[in-house]
């Protein structure tokens, strides 16, 4: 089977690329895909891996395993289809859980994001590198408005900055895994709280970090 490096320089060969051409698509350098290339780097952090991924039209997943497709096939329109348009596949994104989404840099390593068997697409414009979560628990379930019950996919913009009354999954500093909740900013005081009007706010300082920002949720039932 090839390796990553001989994916990459396979995939970027067929786009007639140069190394200059991808670096200056993606912001890595051209030393860092040169290095990737000859199997020098271990460079592979998911930000790097997706850029490079959408620059080259093909799928992260099988830039780092070659175990899918390069990318989804067209669909086969019927002829009686007036101005027929290929498909045109959305980027694929990994599920993680809490506890990954806690350890993101970690999570997202490709030799981590080699073992994530659940992959789905979306066609919202993420600003960094993204995610989708599977929300456990009723703290974001909502008797009226944005209700996100458990067991929902949602998908985590890590590049997207928050704001007041965004929906973010931060980490804690003393758990070992994310949570999911609305960010209030009231001043100079910041905090957590659920959906779900029982959930207490929870007053948060230099003891949180900001994973990123919820964009999208998705339920599936089957």
């Amino acid at each position: 089977m090839s390796t990553f490096a001989e994916r990459l320089l396979e995939r970027r060969t067929e786009m007639g690329m140069s190394q200059d051409e991808l670096a200056k698509l993606t912001g890595v350098s051209r030393v860092t895909i040169s290095k990737i290339e000859l199997g020098e780097s271990q460079d592979t952090r998911s930000a790097n891996l997706f850029k490079i991924a959408a620059a080259l039209k093909c799928s992260p997943k099988w830039l780092i395993s070659g175990e899918e497709p390069i990318s989804e096939p067209s669909i086969k329109l019927d002829n009686n289809v007036s101005d027929p348009r290929p498909y045109k596949p959305s980027p694929k994104y990994p599920v993680l859980s809490l506890v990954q989404a806690g350890s993101w840099n970690e999570a997202c390593e490709a030799y981590t994001l080699d073992q994530i068997d659940e992959w789905y697409e979306s066609e919202v414009h993420v600003h960094g590198s993204a995610f989708w979560l599977r929300v456990e628990g009723d703290s974001m379930t909502a008797p009226i408005g944005v209700s996100i019950p458990d067991g929902s996919l949602v998908l985590v913009d890590t590049g997207r900055d928050a704001i007041n009354g965004s929906l973010v999954i931060a980490k804690l500093t003393d758990s070992n895994e994310a949570t999911f909740k609305k960010l209030i900013i009231d001043g100079n005081s910041h905090f957590l709280k659920g959906l779900n009007p029982s959930w207490p706010m929870l007053p948060i300082n230099g003891n949180c970090k900001i994973i990123g920002v919820v964009v999208q949720m998705m339920m599936r039932f089957v």
